[in-house]
């Protein structure tokens, strides 16, 4: 399977099972659109015919370039056949029982009350919750029980806002920290904030502690303040930009993401994220909303191509400021052509429900946390493990070549299926898919190829 599209000037030719990705002349371009469909003498005739007055196309020039490109179809570089689906159920087998991740809910309860929050205000549906140093404890015991032979664990703090549990917090860390040497593991620790609660206290031990924090900033002050409020209905921008720019400052502008969230209030994301770029900062996320059709901030059909030409404004925007010297990360563009993700993770997936999975703060296992408080997911407890396996079966078997309409997609290598959690709240099944996201995603990843092609080439 090839994907064939032009952006930025160049003209792409991704080989989607290699994962290579070809920058072509015009010429070529053509010729490889419709190599498989027409004969050599067929495609001879249309060229020729498209371009009679080129001086450099001509019967010979046709010829070398079928010629390269059969060099690259016997090289494994283009037209590569799809040899995975066999082994994709094999390749999830491996980790099967072997947990690397979790998602520590450690507050059900948040100073913020945005409307669009999937997570109820931090609620999931239940009732308000801190987790306590016990449940916390014994969830990491259950992450290091459950690991195998692997040594590198992740742990997410999230909520609601973590911060509103801030010492039971840094108690965990503390006693991770504390089982490291004994059990030859080592703890990667993330923790998510709406800023409110920053101080000097959290920005040293964030620092100290934190292989990555993410900061919710949805940038312009006006749409930040439209949704992101507190409980009496007062914006929260100004409140923690100085405090979010003095964590950052002493990071050393490393190792942190500004998390924005677009909406229909704001599908010219891009000057947002201008905004974010003004204040300081240069790691960034936008990610579109996630809520129900019918809520007021979900995106409509007509903001769709909005969107789509923001994206391709942002690919502009990041290549200006690369080559001026001041490059800035845009999460959803990060994106390596020379390596990239294993075969493993680019059938099976982000691995929820098997690899990873979220803790609430009663020691519930779900298998993300865009699940928890959906009873008919529980997996089980911290206690007693996994106990649901009807259900952690489905997210095992869940992997790109388990979803019909992902079979001709030319991103289904890049996105692995997509997220279960967005394909189930879209169509009810984890194995369906949510298409607007879908659209979206394909978009990124055309922005993203042409901006490193573009960066490889010195363009």
């Amino acid at each position: 399977m090839i994907h064939c599209y032009k952006l930025g000037g160049l003209n792409i030719v991704l080989d989607i099972c290699s994962g290579s990705v070809h920058v072509v002349d015009e010429v070529a371009y053509d010729i490889i659109e419709m190599y498989q469909t027409h004969s050599h003498e067929q495609i001879t005739a249309h060229i020729l015919k498209k371009y009679p007055n080129d001086p450099q196309v001509n019967e010979a020039e046709i010829r070398d370039c079928f010629r390269q490109l059969e060099e690259l179809k016997a090289a494994g570089k283009l037209f590569t056949p799809d040899t995975f689906a066999p082994m994709a159920g094999k390749l999830k087998e491996k980790t099967s029982g072997v947990v690397k991740a979790l998602c520590i809910h450690i507050a059900h309860s948040c100073n913020l009350n945005c409307s669009y929050c999937f997570a109820s205000q931090g609620k999931y549906q239940g009732e308000r919750a801190l987790m306590s140093y016990e449940v916390g404890k014994r969830s990491l015991d259950f992450l290091i029980e459950n690991s195998g032979k692997r040594r590198n664990l992740e742990v997410d703090f999230f909520g609601g806002e973590p911060l509103m549990n801030f010492q039971v917090v840094k108690d965990l860390v503390a006693y991770a920290r504390s089982r490291e040497q004994e059990t030859g593991k080592h703890f990667r620790f993330t923790l998510t904030t709406n800023g409110m609660l920053i101080d000097d206290d959290v920005i040293e031990f964030a620092n100290r502690e934190m292989s990555n924090v993410v900061l919710s900033l949805d940038g312009r002050k006006e749409i930040h303040d439209r949704f992101r409020v507190d409980y009496a209905g007062k914006g929260s921008w100004e409140r923690i930009v100085p405090k979010f720019q003095k964590l950052v400052q002493a990071r050393g502008g490393k190792n942190y993401y500004m998390r924005g969230t677009f909406t229909h209030a704001n599908p010219d994301f891009l000057k947002d994220i201008q905004v974010m770029l003004d204040l300081g900062f240069t790691e960034l996320s936008m990610e579109p909303v996630v809520c129900a059709p019918e809520d007021p901030s979900a995106l409509t059909a007509e903001d769709l191509p909005i969107v789509m030409e923001q994206y391709e404004q942002l690919a502009q925007l990041m290549l200006q400021r690369h080559k001026e010297g001041r490059p800035f990360t845009f999460y959803h563009y990060m994106i390596d052509l020379k390596g990239g993700p294993c075969i493993y993770k680019r059938v099976s997936g982000c691995g929820s429900g098997t690899e990873y999975m979220a803790v609430t703060p009663w020691g519930d296992l779900y298998p993300c946390h865009q699940f928890v408080g959906d009873e008919k997911f529980k997996l089980g407890d911290i206690w007693q493990g996994v106990t649901n396996h009807p259900i952690q079966g489905e997210f095992a078997a869940c992997n790109v070549y388990a979803r019909p309409q992902c079979a001709d997609c030319w991103a289904k290598l890049y996105c692995s299926g997509g997220c279960a959690a967005n394909a189930y709240h879209a169509t009810g099944a984890i194995t369906g898919i949510y298409e607007s996201g879908c659209q979206l995603f394909r978009k990124r990843m055309e922005c993203a190829i042409m901006l490193e092609a573009a960066k490889t080439l010195g363009l």
